[in-house]
């Protein structure tokens, strides 16, 4: 039996009480299984294990308990990755955490960053800032500021110009 995640092929899913080692160089998924549908709880990887209790002892084992209802809920599906580099399987991760989000991984999901910076400006900044006139190219002074605007007439021809407050 097979799940497909993304574009791989999970072996899987068995109850995660059936499991037993060794496990070697593979993605793993904890899946909840609610009726006929799994949900994705956790997604991590194993570079080598022998040890039995190797998921009761997971640092987020209670947060899968919680997160399906009970231990007999838990299945795990295995994408074996013997003759990658650990590279491949972090990239798989990463694929499967932006995608699906899973609750118990919430501390890995990478937190997304603006790749822009927002410049502060003071409110001097504005008066000291040369705002031409869009119709004959001269200086605009400043004549009034309101609560989120300020009003500009240009010193040449007089026209008008108001602009937003930052």
């Amino acid at each position: 039996m097979s799940i497909q995640i993304l574009q791989y092929e999970f072996l899987g899913p068995i109850p995660i009480t059936e499991w037993g080692p060794p496990m070697e160089k593979l993605v793993f998924l904890i899946l909840s299984r609610n009726k006929d549908k799994f949900d994705i709880v956790y997604v991590g990887d194993c570079q080598k294990t022998d040890d039995k209790s190797f998921f009761t002892s997971h640092k987020q084992f209670k947060c899968w308990i919680k997160q399906s209802g009970s231990e007999q809920s838990l299945y795990l599906a295995i994408l074996p990755l013997f003759e990658s580099p650990d590279e491949k399987r972090i990239n798989v991760i990463r694929k499967i955490l932006s995608q699906y989000k899973p609750h118990c991984n919430s501390d890995d999901i990478a937190k997304p960053t603006p790749d822009y910076t927002v410049r502060v400006s003071d409110d001097n900044a504005l008066d000291s800032q040369k705002i031409t006139c869009l119709d004959c190219g001269s200086k605009m002074n400043l004549e009034k500021t309101l609560e989120k605007s300020s009003l500009y007439r240009c010193i040449s021809c007089g026209l008008s110009d108001t602009r937003l407050n930052s």
